[in-house]
């Protein structure tokens, strides 16, 4: 990588404009952006070499925020929701102007990155920020060029990213002083009001779930992805606090990526060049891939300390149950170079289950497939402040409905198409509780997970007998090397199988009453696996 600093540079931003900071630095090195961090109070360098920021008053995305300009492009292609909320041009130009007069005269940071590891579907992204671990960040996170590839670069987007610009909601017809917005047709991403690092990645992401199904029949997931010595390739999707990351970085299996893949008709391939794991409760015996990749060039984000020290506490949530760091793969000991792969052989739903209801793991129909993937079903426990401890159930299609500028039907039958086409078997794993819903049942311990996932790479569970769930017709074996065979029939895994039953009829009513956005827009393999309760609950 260079390491460039100009004075009082013109470069050329949006296609359309230049730009004249005092500073830029471009193309800098991640040692390099992690000192400039240092040197102007943004971070310290924790004890473990990675430098540690504070994110300020975000400590997460702000998905009520996000816009997409609406124009002739993305009228009638985007799915307009509540995530998806339309934004009008002449605002974009108003608020896209503001930010760049107040960019002027300002030191910033140039990051030339790509999105996708699959030469032949990637795009060359441009980021000018105004903090140097935003530009650290998508250094770590993207692809990274050689100097060869900078020399030659031509930016297809570019996305400007100043935290501590505001917008006025009154005038700029925002929310709130902060704000994402995805300009399709100029090919532009404006950040401001919010430092938070996850709002860079996650706004390509939207780009990539836009552009990539819609013009190259590639099938864009929010999953993680790992590779067996055989080759063979197993995907992971779920939402956050599901076990994504942690149950990729097999030290078994080469790690291709942690959150973000395309399905083409060659096979699977990462959009990024590293990996944003939770650090919540994080140890070195429980998850010594991520534990031991946080080191120098790595970023640790809204972190505590352990008393008088600059050692990261993993336990500490006082600034955010979300800490997070971000680090290049290469930190993952035997990642894959380049990170793709073949066709999945095996893909794993992931559900943190709190009402206990769900199997440790289930094999799914290609319709029950579809039908879970439109679900994207997890649950998360309530708050305590009320004396309440009910879970509360979260469905985000896809296991990424933030993410997804198209409708979900559209990703799920290319899921359902892909599966077919290349025979991969598809598996729900719960893991959340078991024997009893959160507060009376137990978590299902990671051993126990790992012991399923483990039998299924191994094709154990191709022949052992199954037996079915009631109200959600889902098909769990009675025998998995590893786990007690008591857990692996949830209802008799309950003291009180009534109480079972209550549960399950609840849940599958929730199932049932969210699928009522989609049906209209589902094929009839998806309503085959339609969960339909004939009784009141």
């Amino acid at each position: 990588m260079k390491q460039i600093g100009f004075t009082n540079p013109s470069i050329p931003i949006f296609k359309t404009h230049d730009l004249h900071p005092a500073t830029l630095h471009a193309n800098c090195h991640a040692h390099y952006l992690q000192k400039k961090s240092v040197e102007i109070g943004e971070g310290v360098i924790s004890d473990t070499g990675a430098l540690s920021i504070k994110t300020g008053r975000f400590t997460g995305r702000a998905p009520k925020d996000r816009y997409i300009v609406q124009d002739s492009l993305t009228a009638t292609s985007v799915d307009w929701n509540k995530i998806n909320q339309p934004y009008r041009t002449s605002d974009y130009l108003i608020l896209r102007d503001k930010m760049l007069k107040y960019a002027e005269g300002k030191a910033l940071y140039l990051q030339d990155v790509a999105a996708g590891a699959d030469q032949d579907y990637r795009l060359n992204v441009r980021l000018l920020a105004e903090k140097p671990w935003s530009a650290q960040f998508a250094s770590n996170m993207f692809i990274r060029l050689s100097d060869i590839e900078l020399n030659t670069f031509t930016p297809e987007w570019h996305i400007l990213c100043l935290p501590t610009f505001k917008a006025d909601p009154s005038a700029d017809h925002t929310r709130s002083e902060n704000f994402a917005i995805i300009n399709f047709t100029d090919q532009e991403i404006i950040i401001g009001g919010t430092g938070y690092t996850g709002e860079i990645k996650k706004s390509i992401f939207s780009v990539l779930n836009y552009s990539l199904p819609k013009e190259k029949d590639i099938l864009s997931m929010h999953c993680s992805a790992n590779e067996g010595r055989d080759g063979d390739i197993a995907i992971f999707f779920g939402l956050s606090g599901t076990g994504k990351t942690t149950l990729s970085a097999d030290p078994a299996r080469k790690l291709i990526g942690d959150d973000e893949h395309g399905w083409s008709d060659q096979g699977i391939y990462n959009f990024e060049g590293g990996c944003y794991a939770k650090c919540i409760g994080l140890s070195k015996k429980k998850e010594p891939q991520i534990f031991n990749a946080i080191k120098p060039g790595a970023i640790l984000e809204n972190i505590g300390y352990k008393k008088d020290s600059l050692t990261p506490d993993f336990h500490d949530t006082t600034i955010t149950e979300n800490t997070r760091v971000s680090y290049p793969i290469f930190h993952i000991d035997d990642a894959k170079t380049p990170s793709k792969g073949g066709h999945p052989r095996n893909i794993f739903f992931l559900t943190c289950d709190a009402f206990g209801v769900l199997p440790p793991v289930s094999r799914l129909t290609p319709g029950q497939a579809m039908y879970h993937f439109i679900s994207g079903y997890t649950a998360k426990v309530a708050g305590t402040e009320d004396g309440v401890n009910e879970p509360q159930a979260t469905f985000s299609a896809c296991f990424g409905a933030p993410f997804l500028p198209l409708h979900p039907t559209k990703y799920a039958e290319m899921l359902g198409k892909k599966m077919k086409q290349h025979g991969s078997k598809v598996w729900l794993i719960n893991t959340g509780w078991i024997g009893g819903s959160y507060g009376q049942g137990s978590r299902i311990k990671l051993k126990y997970t790992r012991a399923i996932i483990k039998a299924i790479m191994n094709d154990c569970l191709d022949h052992v007998r199954y037996g079915k769930t009631q109200d959600f017709n889902l098909a769990f074996p009675t025998f998995c090397p590893g786990v007690p065979s008591e857990l692996l029939n949830p209802r008799n895994s309950w003291k009180d199988r009534r109480n079972y039953d209550m549960k399950s009829r609840f849940l599958a009513k929730l199932f049932a009453d969210n699928f009522k956005e989609y049906v209209k827009f589902a094929g009839d393999e998806i309503k085959s696996a339609e969960i339909k309760l004939p009784m009141a609950v």
